[in-house]
């Protein structure tokens, strides 16, 4: 498995690297310049465990870039990292499959932690083994569920955690994928069906 940074930026694709080198120490880094290239890249290092994406690219329009690696790779995490502010073009990126928008302008820090919580797996943040609904769930999901049901936003439960909101987006990734839903309304639903919100 190894890591893909799409960017033609050659300075922000270094710099993208050195991040996921320090995340991952010994694991395969692979730069590209532009997405043509990314299947070329694939077949000569092996399957993606996460793909960082530049939103503009010379081969892309808009979220086609997005869009076009979803479809090609379903189940990989997606990290798009925009000079464009989230406000402007997160909710597209996510609505057309990124898993995860980061702004460029964000700290080094920040883009670390969006990252970790995309390349940690399931086994590493559950320490519960039980074949129980709600100990499928890590503590830290639990919490969001809570947080959801106190109808807190993004910036709220981040305050909370003492985590930047990247990383909250990160977690309620994680959380939606574990129950199998879409959004923070089917998350309660799931929860109350389940006996997750028993108070």
């Amino acid at each position: 498995m190894s890591l893909y940074v799409i960017d033609d930026h050659p300075l922000m694709r270094e710099a993208m690297v050195m991040l996921l080198r320090r995340l991952r120490a010994g694991a395969e880094v692979i730069e590209v310049s532009h997405l043509g290239q990314l299947a070329a890249a694939i077949r000569g290092h092996g399957e993606p465990e996460l793909i960082c994406l530049d939103l503009k690219l010379p081969d892309t329009l808009g979220v086609s870039g997005v869009k076009e690696v979803r479809n090609r790779y379903p189940h990989t995490p997606l990290a798009v990292i925009s000079s464009d502010s989230a406000a402007k073009s997160e909710d597209a990126c996510i609505e057309a499959g990124a898993d995860v928008y980061i702004e460029k302008s964000a700290g080094a820090s920040e883009i670390t932690a969006a990252l970790r919580t995309l390349l940690t797996t399931d086994s590493e943040t559950d320490a519960e083994e039980s074949n129980g609904v709600e100990t499928k769930l890590s503590k830290r999901q639990k919490q969001l569920i809570l947080m959801l049901d106190q109808g807190l936003g993004n910036r709220d439960i981040a305050e909370k955690l003492g985590i930047s909101e990247h990383t909250v987006k990160v977690h309620l990734w994680r959380l939606f994928k574990r129950l199998g839903v879409n959004s923070r309304t089917q998350t309660l639903h799931y929860a109350r069906v389940n006996g997750l919100l028993i108070h």
